[in-house]
């Protein structure tokens, strides 16, 4: 028992620590980098000395991990963002994977003067982008990015697991049983592969939710159901020779974009459990590491980071998205997201699994590799977004949501505001209010004092405001109560413009007041229109079109047409035309 004892301890401890370390991470460290550093510390070669070398349960973990994490993302993507980001990032899933592993590849063979089979084969292992890595740093950099670039990636690191893995078995098994490449194999393995996932998936998906929407449970356990029935979906999908990861991603798409009970709570629970599953794989995978063996493989590792993260990554980015015309900075953005994490740690334990020659240097390198990817890129996300113009104002949110049961044809949620100092609601009776047809001020919390307002009741700053209200409102209710402060980049009026445009304007009027030439065409079009056909691409909030004098700026979207246009005037800074307008 007192061994029992020790182990929970030490397990405990290390979570511990791991988890107040994880307070560095604002000043730059990736929070994953962080527990893979204190799985290190804790290892063999390290302070903790707790010597660990169990591969296939390290594999376990990982890939229970994976799958958590896959789900939570899965969840936490809206269908529009799918509908935007879906082609390119298979794009990047399927060629942009297979380019960067060829040319990681050729290098690697050529480099390191290995057989070019092996080279191939670290190739793949350290290929593909991975979605723990992906998505913690996206929600943690403290930026966020239009919608076109941040759906793409985290869709891409949701589906691109099936090539990666697909390629690194296939290698291996044509190493190990020396025979020639087969394109119709790998063809129809390919499509096994994404076939079974994408089918299984939607299907199992389907059935989770319709099953978690009808069951009565103590709140508590629908987190518990969907996850554990995600699991169940993933070793389906995997037995049945599809890809897990890309299924479980589907089911957990499938489960957050329909409508279930306790779906806030499901949320965070489930954001518990995936940082969980990201602190646990991260804590064994560094455990699993001798420390001295990365720094004798330093040099070779850091010139395959370089060249992936300098050359594989781009050329493979600009070739898959070619058909798509994203921006070049959008481009040069993605390509530096092209984060390693987990996933090629995971790969690169397949060889040692199988007993490959040579296994052991092949995880050495493909671990280097990911701390180097870890270090160079994921310390320089936010401002990588920063200097390419890609960080967009966040649309505000309540800071509490609770949806009401019913059969209302229009949703109705009780919704939680604070009222900032630059909302027109300040130092009023909250008349800007009444033109909200359906919504009921319920009660205001000031201090930590409960007040029903009525009638002569003025509104103050850091009043909180608990309103019903139909969920159409939900955007438009967080900009009336946050209002417009002097930070452009989250503020929207300084983003924007300071002026707004309607989409339904027609773009022959709008012309003839700014002296903008248009053709015949052009002029009969609505601006909404004129401005998508200009950009020849979905639009997506914060994309850019220059019409002479004025420069336009998608604002608002309703079913993927644009409903609100910011005009800013060319021949003036922006910041300085807002504070002159």
């Amino acid at each position: 028992m007192t061994e029992t004892n020790i182990i929970l301890f030490v397990v405990g401890l290390i979570l511990f620590l791991s988890v107040l370390a994880s307070a560095l991470a604002r000043f730059g460290p990736p929070l994953l980098l962080i527990f893979l550093v204190c799985g290190m510390l804790a290892g063999n070669e390290g302070i903790g000395q707790i010597g660990y070398s169990n591969v296939p349960l390290t594999y376990f973990i990982a890939n229970l991990a994976l799958a958590i994490i896959l789900l939570d993302g899965g969840l936490r993507t809206p269908i529009r963002a799918f509908r935007v980001g879906l082609r390119p990032a298979l794009s990047l899933a399927t060629v942009g994977v297979l380019i960067s592993a060829s040319l990681s590849g050729a290098f690697i063979a050529y480099v390191l003067a290995v057989d070019w089979r092996y080279g191939l084969l670290l190739g793949a292992i350290v290929a593909s982008t991975d979605a723990a890595a992906v998505f913690s740093q996206l929600r943690s950099s403290g930026v966020t990015l239009n919608e076109r670039v941040s759906a793409t990636l985290e869709i891409e690191s949701g589906t691109n697991d099936p090539m990666a893995i697909f390629l690194v078995t296939y290698l291996m098994t044509a190493i190990g049983q020396s025979r020639p490449f087969e394109f119709t194999n790998v063809v129809i393995e390919l499509l096994q592969q994404f076939g079974i996932g994408i089918v299984g998936g939607l299907a199992l998906g389907y059935a989770l939710s319709w099953l978690v929407a009808r069951l009565p449970l103590v709140e508590g356990l629908y987190a518990l159901l969907i996850a554990s029935g995600g699991v169940m979906a993933f070793t389906a999908i995997n037995q049945l020779g599809g890809s897990g990861f890309l299924g479980i991603y589907l089911v957990g798409l499938v489960v957050g974009n329909r409508r279930a009970q306790a779906t806030e709570h499901v949320f965070r629970v489930m954001d518990g459990l995936a940082w969980l599953a990201q602190a646990g794989m991260f804590l064994v995978l560094g455990l699993l590491v001798n420390p001295s063996q990365i720094w004798a493989d330093a040099a070779p590792a850091f010139l395959i980071a370089v060249l992936l993260i300098f050359v594989a990554r781009p050329a493979a980015v600009w070739v898959s998205l070619l058909p798509f015309r994203f921006p070049i900075r959008e481009q040069g953005f993605i390509a530096w997201v092209g984060l390693r994490g987990a996933v090629p740690i995971v790969l690169a334990l397949f060889p040692l699994m199988a007993n490959l020659e040579d296994a052991q240097f092949l995880f050495d390198i493909a671990f280097a590799v990911v701390l180097m990817s870890l270090i160079i890129q994921g310390t320089s996300l936010g401002t990588m977004a920063r200097l390419l113009r890609l960080e967009v104002p966040p649309e505000p949110a309540p800071i509490a949501a609770f949806p009401l049961s019913g059969r209302r044809d229009d949703h109705f949620h009780v919704l939680a505001y604070v009222i900032e100092k630059e909302s027109p609601l300040a130092n009023t009776a909250g008349d800007a209010l009444a033109r909200y047809d359906g919504l009921r001020v319920i009660a205001t919390t000031r201090g930590e004092r409960l007040r029903f307002p009525r009638d002569g009741f003025v509104y103050a700053v850091g009043d909180t405001v608990y309103v019903l209200a139909p969920q159409r409102f939900q955007t438009e209710l967080g900009r009336l109560f946050r209002g417009e402060g002097r930070d452009r980049a989250t503020q929207p009026a300084r983003f924007f413009g300071p002026f707004t445009v309607h989409g339904e304007a027609t773009a022959g009027e709008f012309a003839q007041v700014y002296g903008i030439e248009l053709t015949a065409e052009e002029a009969g079009q609505t601006l909404g229109t004129l401005v998508r056909r200009r950009l020849r691409r979905r639009p997506v909030a914060g994309d850019v079109v220059e019409l002479g004098p004025v420069r336009l700026i998608v604002r608002d979207l309703s079913d993927g047409a644009i409903a609100e246009l910011g005009l800013q005037l060319r021949d003036r800074e922006p910041d300085k035309a807002i504070e002159q307008a």
